[in-house]
């Protein structure tokens, strides 16, 4: 292969080193540097978790701001991407642990009111498709915030709204969902997510994912048993489909956000498939003969949804070369190989220190993408 070729780079981010956006840059001042005649497309990529927005905004869609509710109730401001009338929404935007104040996690009262009023700000500019990413959530309130944002209300026994979160939900007697925005009937909602959890239970969202926000064991039981109830409740509100949508592949993502996004009518798909569409992958494919992509580390969990997986399995398909860039690498040549991913090439490899990698993790890339173009285009 020669410089003068095509190479697309699709990667996401290096969380807390490196956005996308950035990656992309680093990777190809190192291929030009060995070969200047490399015609390299960049198009950043995420799996609808933090960073999602970035991606869209880097392919061309509009940036918007609007103010809205952070998770705990404080306003933050928060951005969509909108290109014609589809718009990108990440609820980590609004009700993402970046959201928070340093050191404090609120594991019971985190409210994704404010997701919903991003997705209603995406509905104020127009947006007829939506693609609600979620992921990176503080929340584990099952989506409810994000539905009273819309209009819903969740009441206690005494009539008055239940607190938000999912401790809260506990405290729920009825449910009503008959104020919801009507526009929301009329809109394409596409639920990204990498995860396939449903709502409660041993896989369910308190359990897998409630420890990394800060809930204790007795937090986690409280949250399931306040998600089942809260579920219960709106079975008897719409009837059978409640109970189908909690027990749904994706019901669980992002604290049960995703239920209640199903409970909008929000068509299900793996995150990465979603964006890949939205971002305009496959023709930028076409014009490349080699596909570098990657993120911050190479894993087990990557294999199961992650934006490098699913930009592998679209080259693979393509009948496209694919490589991967990386700040650690933890799964051997085979498994790589199965995905599609020819080799990895981690900051590692050129850095042991794994602090230095994080710390210079730009430079670094640089010459990680120097030697792969010294491997693959000269």
């Amino acid at each position: 292969m020669d410089g003068a070729r095509g190479v697309l780079v699709a990667a996401d981010k290096f969380k807390g080193s490196l956005t996308a956006v950035e990656v992309a840059e680093r990777v190809t001042a190192g291929l030009r540097r060995v070969a200047p005649g490399v015609r390299v497309e960049a198009l950043p990529v995420a799996d609808g978790g933090d960073g999602t927005v970035a991606a869209a905004v880097a392919a061309g869609f509009e940036r918007r701001e609007v103010r809205v509710a952070g998770p705990l109730g404080d306003e933050v401001t928060a951005a969509f991407a909108l290109r014609g009338d589809t718009a990108v929404v990440e609820m980590a935007e609004a009700s993402g642990l970046q959201r928070l104040p340093a050191g404090v996690l609120a594991p019971l009262t985190a409210s994704t009111h404010g997701s919903g009023e991003l997705l209603r700000a995406a509905l104020d500019a127009g947006a007829r498709t939506i693609v609600f990413g979620v992921g990176g959530s503080a929340t584990t309130d099952g989506g409810a915030g994000m539905l009273a944002a819309l209009g819903a209300r969740f009441l206690d026994a005494g009539g008055k709204p239940v607190g938000p979160g999912g401790g809260g939900l506990a405290d729920l007697a009825t449910a009503d969902l008959s104020g919801l925005d009507p526009r929301l009937a009329s809109v394409e909602l596409v639920l990204a997510s990498d995860v396939d959890n449903p709502l409660t239970g041993p896989k369910g969202a308190p359990a897998v994912y409630g420890p990394q926000k800060g809930a204790s064991p007795d937090d986690v039981g409280t949250l399931d048993a306040a998600l089942t109830h809260y579920a219960k409740v709106l079975e008897d509100t719409v009837g059978a489909k409640a109970a189908e949508y909690a027990a749904s592949p994706g019901a669980g993502a992002a604290g049960g956000i995703g239920y209640g996004a199903l409970l909008l009518g929000a068509r299900f798909r793996p995150g990465i498939e979603v964006m890949l569409d939205v971002l305009g992958f496959a023709p930028a494919l076409e014009r490349a003969e080699l596909v570098i992509t990657g993120e911050g580390s190479l894993d087990e969990q990557t294999l199961h949804g992650k934006a490098p997986a699913g930009v592998a399995a679209a080259a693979r398909a393509a009948g496209k070369e694919v490589v991967a860039v990386c700040g650690r690498l933890a799964l051997p040549a085979e498994t790589l190989g199965r995905a599609g991913i020819r080799r990895a090439y981690p900051l590692t490899e050129i850095e042991p220190d794994v602090e230095k990698c994080i710390a210079q993790a730009g430079p670094i890339l640089e010459r990680v993408a120097e030697n792969i173009a010294r491997d693959f285009l000269v």
